[in-house]
């Protein structure tokens, strides 16, 4: 059921044209700008995204631009855990299994839960209550456990479903951003 999800997700949003999408993705970003849970934000966490997830880009140079502390995944395979790391230029990346951009160790330090004020959690599926089906790798769950500040996620209209499967260890989002809204979830 979850691969299905993926794949139709991933078939929608393959077929919106580049114009669209440079249009839905900066209303996604304008209204996560417009969030307190933004604009009080001091130190975000947020991936590098790739292929057919909402950019990231923009929102980590508004965040630089604010003064904000960046932070971005760094994931182990072995454990499936992740930490977070500073991110404070593209020269402490480097490109890891599946393409993935993570930052090097030794260029970066790490920023603890705690240290955290929003986490903008990435996604193929969701639906209203905040649920997602991810990549697969369950990191965010493990992560978001324990995780005490806000929790967000970027998505396109057309990757939000009525339900979504999810399990008893599964971590709802606090929040949902689209291009037409913005959806508080209460799960």
């Amino acid at each position: 059921m979850k691969s299905q999800l993926r794949k139709k997700t991933m078939e929608n949003v393959s077929a919106i044209t580049s114009k669209e999408w440079s249009k839905k993705t900066a209303c996604i970003n304008e209204r996560l700008f417009s969030l307190p849970e933004w604009q009080n934000a001091r130190t975000i966490a947020v991936t590098i995204s790739r292929g057919l997830e909402v950019p990231t880009r923009p929102i980590i140079e508004k965040a630089w631009g604010e003064g904000k502390e960046v932070c971005i995944p760094k994931c182990d395979p072995d454990t499936k855990r992740m930490q977070f790391r500073t991110f404070q230029a593209d020269d402490q990346l480097e490109t890891v299994y599946a393409g993935l951009q993570e930052p090097i160790i030794e260029k970066t330090h790490e920023v603890y839960q705690s240290q955290i004020d929003l986490i903008i959690v990435p996604g193929v599926c969701f639906d209203p209550d905040g649920y997602r089906i991810g990549f697969g790798g369950g990191y965010y769950d493990r992560y978001l456990s324990d995780y005490k500040g806000n929790t967000v996620s970027l998505l396109l209209e057309c990757q939000l479903y009525d339900h979504v499967p999810h399990l008893s260890h599964d971590i709802p989002v606090q929040m949902l951003v689209t291009e037409g809204r913005i959806i508080s979830c209460f799960s």
